[in-house]
């Protein structure tokens, strides 16, 4: 009776075990094949046939459509270069330049997803719509209040996510360093 009693047990906290694994690990993703330059993250194989279970298993949970790898490269940023998290109540400066790109996309979500809601309706940039420096360059304020020039606003949300997607780009499994694909940089300011 004992060992059928501490059978059930090792068989109840491997299931427990297993599941709560899973069950983080398709919610919080993981970091197999991830592509990190700066404060930006990439995932380069969540649009082909050879992404791991595990990011398959994230995607399908969450219904989002990975960009496809002969498209382009979504990057994400949660946190400034200096790893503050990106808080809508402080200002967050983007600044520089992108990879080669044919178009580009800069969007601002909140952590589960979804665009900002804001009186503008402003919600990203695209590469054609930026104003650039003479240089190329470019800048954009993201702050809850107004600022000159190029301005995301965050609706003084207390944590949002920065979306740098990439189309027609070289940028992907290859791509290793800042000095292969030159990602903007993401600075944090005053906060209010």
């Amino acid at each position: 009776m004992r060992l059928i009693l501490i059978t059930l047990l090792a068989f109840g906290l491997a299931t427990a075990v297993g599941l709560g694994a899973t069950w983080i690990t398709a919610t919080r993703g993981t970091d197999l094949g991830t592509l990190t330059i700066g404060a930006w993250t990439a995932r380069p194989r969540s649009g082909s046939a050879d992404i791991d279970p595990y990011s398959r298993a994230a995607i399908a949970r969450s219904g989002e459509l990975p960009i496809g790898t002969g498209d382009g490269i979504a990057f994400l940023a949660t946190t400034s270069d200096d790893k503050r998290p990106l808080d809508g109540r402080c200002d967050v400066v983007v600044s520089g330049v992108t990879p080669a790109a044919r178009f580009w996309t800069l969007t601002l979500y909140d952590r589960k997803g979804h665009l900002v809601a804001n009186s503008l309706q402003r919600y990203g940039f695209t590469s054609e719509e930026i104003v650039r420096n003479s240089d190329g360059s470019f800048v954009v304020n993201v702050a809850a209040r107004a600022r000159a020039g190029n301005w995301l606003p965050t609706g003084g949300i207390e944590r949002y996510v920065l979306m740098l997607r990439l189309y027609d780009t070289p940028v992907g499994v290859a791509t290793r360093t800042q000095r292969d694909a030159p990602m903007p940089s993401v600075a944090t300011g005053e906060c209010s």
